[in-house]
């Protein structure tokens, strides 16, 4: 289950960067839709993934995950491939996070914490997706 965890904290933290690329693109206004919608609800379910993950192991004793500063996205990338990417990740988290619920082993773990906040995480990462379309829609207007 850690792991588990651990993988869609680290693919919501690539997401972060990718954001945070195409956040120097932007201008003002658009950079502004961009934290809001995106890189917020990214950021708050990224560290809410982390600290359910440090918690869980602390409750029973196991080894935390190393979890490294957000890398940065590879140069030349447009918005649009930025936002994509970051789509992709964040889905992938969210699917990752519900196939472990799906599972049924955090309820069989009987932890309540960790069932809350992987629930959390992805009630604050399930509108992402379609705030990033919306957003790739106005470009070129």
């Amino acid at each position: 289950m850690l792991d588990v965890l651990a993988g869609a904290a680290e693919r919501l933290n690539v997401a972060l960067g990718l954001l945070g690329a195409a956040y120097e693109q932007l201008d003002e206004r658009t950079a502004e839709q961009l934290e809001d919608g995106l890189f917020g609800p990214v950021q708050r379910a990224y560290g809410r993934l982390r600290r359910t993950h440090s918690e869980f192991a602390g409750r029973h004793e196991l080894s935390l995950h190393e979890f490294p500063p957000a890398p940065q996205a590879a140069p030349g990338h447009s918005v649009h491939e930025l936002l994509e990417d970051a789509i992709v990740e964040t889905a992938e988290a969210d699917d990752e996070l519900g196939t472990l619920q799906d599972t049924l082993l955090p309820v069989e773990v009987g932890d309540r914490e960790l069932r809350d906040g992987i629930a959390e995480a992805r009630s604050r990462i399930a509108p992402v997706p379609d705030a990033a379309r919306r957003l790739l829609r106005t470009f070129g207007r």
